[in-house]
């Protein structure tokens, strides 16, 4: 089968594509043809070393995908070859095959297809965790997403449409805002050319924003969370921008808001019938057209370099994903 592999830190033109063995599904565990997977800016971190967690080198980045199962390891019941399922691994993604973990799988419906599916789990399951368990959005609240027209981003734009918010879209162009606004944004703004914080204060008759979705971090953060209402919630999902702010406590003090962190990767791990049911409301949504991946551009696996650099260049409104000849 066909890999990519990180040998070394660095940029994603030092990933390399080697042939390896095809995998033995282990026992206790299912091998998964890898049809689809989804790219994500924290790959662009991990392949670093600049990520919350490190894995040992040489390894296989890619945590989400879509595919069919190959084969069971001794001992694993309730899953059969030609199942087609979805996939939350920690790495292994980038390949036309992986070995996993049966409660790492979700049934995939006949009716989304491998590249949405690569999109959904990851990108719409971090929204869905952050904004309906870890924000508790209700309907009515507005909404401020930061980094709207990123994978994640733009997964709360609709999720919170789902959900009966408000949505406030930000992203550094026009180009990227009308993509928010056609996928329900209820109001955009440019914070590279616009002054973010009066134009919240009008958006919002000078309330303040109930729960903000940071993905970007850097400076927009602080200027986000001095325009939190009373009992907002300020969730951090990420640090696109690429500095980790330093937040003056006596903010949340005043405006009596909690900040919230968001870890997918680590909730999926740690409960993963809780995110399973997640996962399953997100298939249903699907289904019901409440919410659609927007999958801006597909990539051949040996070309998972370029897919890397687009999403590091910030060339990139909405998800990308790999596909396999797998």
């Amino acid at each position: 089968m066909k890999a990519v592999v990180c040998r070394d830190w660095g940029p994603p033109e030092s990933l390399v594509v080697e042939e390896r063995a095809a995998l033995v599904a282990e026992p206790g565990k299912v091998v998964v043809s890898v049809k689809a997977a989804s790219v994500k800016f924290a790959d662009t971190l991990i392949i670093q070393g600049k990520y919350q967690t490190r894995p040992e080198l040489p390894f296989i980045p890619g945590s989400e995908v879509a595919g069919v199962i190959k084969s069971i390891g001794a001992g694993v019941q309730g899953w059969k070859p030609g199942d087609r399922v979805s996939v939350q691994t920690e790495y292994g993604g980038f390949a036309e095959e992986v070995n996993v973990l049966p409660e790492r799988l979700v049934a995939l419906p006949d009716s989304i297809d491998f590249a949405s599916a690569a999109g959904l789990s990851s990108a719409y399951g971090t929204s869905y965790y952050a904004l309906a368990d870890r924000g508790n959005l209700r309907a009515g609240e507005t909404l401020m997403v930061l980094g709207a027209a990123g994978g994640v981003g733009l997964a709360a734009v609709e999720i919170g449409k789902a959900l009966g918010a408000s949505v406030i879209a930000c992203a550094s162009s026009e180009e990227k805002l009308a993509v928010c606004r056609a996928h329900g944004a209820d109001e955009t703004i440019n914070y590279a050319s616009e002054d973010m914080r009066a134009r919240v204060k009008a958006l919002t008759g000078g309330k303040g924003i109930d729960v903000v979705y940071d993905a970007v971090g850097g400076a927009y953060s602080e200027l986000a969370l001095r325009d939190m209402a009373w009992g907002g919630r300020f969730l951090v999902i990420g640090f696109a921008a690429g500095e980790i702010p330093r937040i003056a406590l006596n903010l949340p003090l005043i405006k009596g808001c909690s900040i919230v962190g968001v870890w997918i990767g680590a909730f999926s791990k740690r409960e993963p019938e809780r995110h399973r049911r997640n996962t399953l409301t997100l298939w249903q949504w699907f289904a019901e057209g409440k919410i659609k991946p927007h999958v801006f551009a597909t990539y051949p696996l040996e070309r998972a370099a370029d897919a890397l650099d687009a999403l590091a260049q910030r060339k990139v409104a909405g998800k990308v994903v790999l596909t396999t000849g797998a």
